[in-house]
């Protein structure tokens, strides 16, 4: 049993933000329902692909769900769809979506087939406008401070962050919802936008109040971790590390393992500055790396690896994720976390649980994501509580699919 064992929670969604959140749910032990189209929704062929052409997005953002195949165009699907996402139960309701529809699939709608459902909503922006990540992110200003230092060029990163802090988010607000049903027995609808939170993890970071307060706007600082000491060397092996000074015990740490100590006290008598200070250490970031960057230079990773790790350097280098699949053990099966599963169509790799361990139930291990489908049957039975004849009436309209219906039809 894990720690949200007979929890329901229905699906409707695309992109990433919504699918982490239902995956993230499924991980902790809940049973997450998924609706799609018949033949795939936004996600079902979404890159990166595997050799064989099937998503890997679909295998990573559906892990441990049920999936449901229905015609959403036809009046009989969508009533299928209502049912599934109020279906009684005290611990069912509960339904998550970016694909809101008006007069069909909305709070105002499904509340009158079941007056205490929770519904977590994830728009674009306020207004209710679509956007993603990769739109959110330019208008909020950050890639002008992303990229090489005294570049022009904004540049957007390759992690959506914004989206996996909102699928976070939609996973609290689902959990704190639901928490309010147990304690009070009413329902509600959960709004926020993608564009709120990346706003406001703006603000929660400070940069929002610099830019108001202070007359200079932040730079582009390359690799640099801002604010304090951190930056990269290129080694005599050709390979890159970054190395981090950010408080006053590993910044003590670098210098000594670099045997620097002398060289960086001439540099604070010349400037008359402490660099005990993280402030002072990002003003002097450049004398800094001047003193730093030889030592490197000089030196192999393997040369001082196991020195930096003794010590407690914080450090780390620059891998590809191939590389990092090759070297680092925490990306393995050496990794509680991960196990090695089969992917029906993909193949098999490492695949990642939960990250947290719950001392009174453990980690639920890694499930493969399902086919496109493949619980239609189970889940037209079990939770909209419909009889045989019935679905097979809807499976031979067409109005829902399954990968076992179809082999059996063409078999026939």
């Amino acid at each position: 049993m894990t720690v949200l064992t007979g929890m329901r929670v229905v699906e409707g969604s695309a992109f990433v933000a919504v699918p982490l959140a239902g995956m993230t749910l499924a991980q902790m032990g809940a049973e997450v329902i998924r609706f799609d189209r018949i033949g795939g929704g936004l996600d079902a062929g979404r890159w990166p692909l595997a050799p064989s052409g099937d998503s890997l997005f679909w295998a990573g953002m559906n892990k441990g769900k049920k999936s449901v195949a229905v015609d959403m165009k036809s009046r009989e699907g969508r009533e299928i769809i209502t049912r599934i996402i109020t279906a009684p139960g005290p611990d069912a309701g509960l339904f998550l979506t970016n694909l809101r529809v008006r007069g069909w699939m909305d709070y105002e709608t499904l509340s009158k087939f079941r007056e205490d459902l929770v519904m977590v909503s994830l728009t674009g922006d306020r207004q209710g406008k679509p956007q993603v990540d990769y739109t959110v992110n330019p208008a909020l200003g950050i890639p002008h401070i992303t990229g090489p230092e005294g570049s022009d060029a904004p540049v957007a990163h390759a992690l959506p962050a914004w989206d996996l802090i909102a699928g976070n988010m939609c996973v609290s607000a689902m959990l704190a919802a639901e928490r309010h049903r147990l304690r009070n027995g009413t329902g509600q609808e959960v709004e926020l936008s993608l564009k709120d939170v990346a706003a406001a993890t703006l603000g929660h970071l400070g940069m929002i109040g610099d830019a108001c307060l202070n007359a200079q706007d932040r730079k582009k600082a390359g690799n640099a971790l801002y604010g304090a000491y951190g930056q990269d060397f290129l080694c005599a092996d050709g390979r890159r590390v970054m190395v981090i000074g950010l408080t006053a015990r590993q910044w003590r740490g670098l210098v000594q393992v670099t045997e620097t100590g002398e060289t960086i006290a001439a540099l604070e008598h010349a400037l008359g500055v402490s660099l005990d200070d993280e402030g002072n250490r990002w003003r002097f970031r450049t004398e800094i790396s001047d003193i730093f960057r030889p030592w490197f230079a000089a030196r192999r990773v393997a040369d001082f690896e196991r020195i930096f790790n003794d010590a407690g350097v914080t450090w780390s280098q620059f891998r590809t994720i191939r590389q990092a699949l090759r070297e680092d053990p925490d990306l393995s099966c050496d990794n509680p976390m991960f196990s090695e599963l089969t992917q029906p169509g993909v193949g098999s790799f490492p695949v990642p649980a939960h990250p947290a361990v719950f001392s009174a139930s453990g980690r639920a291990e890694a499930c493969p994501a399902p086919v496109l489908g493949a619980d239609t049957e189970e889940v037209l039975a079990d939770v909209a509580g419909l009889c045989q004849t019935e679905i097979a009436q809807l499976f031979d309209a067409g109005v829902v699919q399954s990968p076992e219906y179809a082999a059996s039809r063409n078999a026939a």
